[in-house]
């Protein structure tokens, strides 16, 4: 037997001499430290470097404390954004979220973070919008309806996890949030949603009528069913209820409390801050999820 019939001859030609390519210098760009701050930096025809330099100023002046300059640099940013860059579009805007929220203009900070749970339903980015309505949550305590999203959202995540096995999907830019997604901590956060909808209601409902008052009346209904849908211990319950209406005192929760300067003081604690850690520091967890049932 021939041993090497099968090879073509052409395997033992040499190969052909490679004509060699010489590569051009390049000269990397070199950055002074906050370089984006010189005013020079703005005479340029690239609306990608103009997106830069504002959204650096931004970020600069949030690290300052400097809100209303932080406002400005990110309002100019936008005008420079792609509308394919939906990364930088949603940071801006929780910039300028937080930027108002500081200065105690309460409706432009809801109208962007409004803006900001649109965006993120659209595109599922779930823990993202999951931040932005508790961040609705805490800039209007108060108001029973971002709860009730808040818990609807969870509610979904939950609803998907019976269906795929997993509570989809996590933002590709904040991996490091993911964790947010368990199910024991969606099925808690989902709770505490429409627990706390169920209180505001209840003390709402007192000084409603017509077409409100029934509004008011459907939604304890379907936050009833959900809760008994999500059938939490009678003890986690308690506790939730517990740290959910510390703050529902008829004084606080008149309309004046959420306007004008009063809005600093609201927005001093985060939702994590303000409720979330408090409500894992009870350990109901560990008590009644994650071997929790969804009847």
């Amino acid at each position: 037997m021939e041993i090497f019939a099968t090879f073509d001859d052409s395997v033992f030609l040499e190969a052909k001499d490679r004509v060699a390519v010489t590569l051009s210098s390049y000269n990397a760009k070199v950055c002074e430290p906050q370089w984006f701050c010189d005013k020079t930096a703005l005479n340029t025809d690239d609306p990608l470097e103009k997106q830069k330099i504002y959204k650096f100023r931004g970020d600069l002046a949030v690290r300052q404390g400097q809100h209303q300059e932080a406002l400005d640099a990110y309002s100019n940013c936008q005008e420079w954004i792609a509308d394919n860059n939906l990364t930088i579009r949603r940071d801006v805007l929780e910039g300028m979220a937080r930027c108002c929220s500081k200065l105690g203009q309460r409706d432009r900070a809801l109208h962007f973070a409004d803006l900001l749970v649109s965006i993120y339903q659209r595109f599922k980015a779930v823990v993202s919008e999951l931040s932005a309505l508790q961040q609705l949550c805490s800039m209007l305590p108060f108001n029973p309806w971002h709860w009730y999203n808040l818990g609807q959202t969870c509610l979904q995540l939950l609803e998907n996890s019976r269906t795929t096995g997993r509570c989809e999907s996590a933002d590709e830019d904040k991996p490091g949030e993911a964790a947010e997604l368990g199910e024991d901590r969606i099925w808690l956060k989902a709770c505490s949603g429409f627990i706390r909808t169920r209180l505001l209601l209840r003390i709402l409902r007192q000084q409603q009528s017509s077409f409100v008052l029934q509004r008011t009346e459907s939604t304890l209904q379907t936050a009833d069913q959900v809760l008994q849908r999500l059938s939490p211990k009678e003890t986690t319950l308690q506790a939730l209820t517990e740290v959910l209406s510390e703050d529902l005192i008829p004084d606080k929760m008149r309309e004046e409390y959420q306007d004008g300067d009063s809005l600093a003081s609201v927005r001093v604690q985060s939702f994590k801050e303000r409720w979330w850690d408090r409500i894992l520091l009870t350990g109901v967890l560990e008590a009644d999820g994650p071997s929790h049932g969804m009847n």
